[in-house]
């Protein structure tokens, strides 16, 4: 079981914090004949696949190499470009690399003004007053869970959809927040957190609810 990413975004849907505590990325290289069977378009400047799986490449996976040449872009290493290249048939059997890639800091960002705008208009949604907002989103390869305190503060997990007892990881990633951030003299409330003590902390929580679970953090 595996905590992949944590994050904390301010009242304001702002993202003061990130880290990630599993980075690895599966990868996939595999030979394909002509023509490609898989569909590719262009997102946010990268190759990736928008329709058709086969042996392990997923919708949403990118491009990262081809012939070993890696990719930048849409374009090799080298300055070709990867569409041209797979659209001429000259070019196959061609070796290519899948796999996804890291987040940018700006798409970090991105993500956490979305999650903070489902939040609320979840919380509108809700046949129920007062409601909590999302909690817990669910999908095949991760759960998402939140925890947003009373001053508005909202702290986020991704983890295994094994990860048990995630809930209580959050409110302790909390009792760090407020123990080695809020109390640091030289710490603003709601501006990004860059303190020592806290992320050591908050490394030594993952790290046991991975390595003996929940139970005695």
């Amino acid at each position: 079981m595996t905590i992949y990413s944590v994050y904390i975004i301010n009242k304001a849907g702002g993202l003061i914090y990130h880290y990630d505590n599993n980075s690895s990325r599966p990868e996939v290289e595999k030979v394909f004949g002509y023509p490609l069977e898989l569909v590719l378009k262009i997102f946010d400047d990268k190759i990736v696949v928008a329709f058709g799986e086969r042996d392990g490449v997923k919708v949403g996976h990118a491009v990262l190499a081809i012939n070993g040449v890696p990719a930048e872009g849409r374009m090799l290493k080298d300055g070709r470009d990867i569409l041209e290249m797979l659209a001429m048939e000259e070019n196959y059997p061609i070796n290519i690399k899948f796999g996804r890639t890291k987040l940018t800091t700006n798409e970090r960002i991105m993500l956490a003004s979305m999650f903070h705008s489902l939040f609320a208009i979840g919380s509108q949604l809700s046949p129920e007053p007062r409601s909590s907002g999302i909690e817990l989103l669910e999908t095949d390869t991760f759960n998402l869970h939140c925890f947003q305190t009373l001053t508005g503060i909202k702290f986020i997990v991704v983890a295994d959809p094994r990860q048990t007892a995630v809930d209580a990881l959050l409110k302790k990633i909390y009792e760090v927040y407020s123990d080695f951030a809020l109390k640091n003299p030289f710490y603003s409330m709601d501006m990004p957190i860059r303190c020592d003590l806290f992320e050591t902390n908050l490394q030594a929580a993952l790290e046991q609810i991975e390595r003996v679970g929940i139970s005695n953090i």
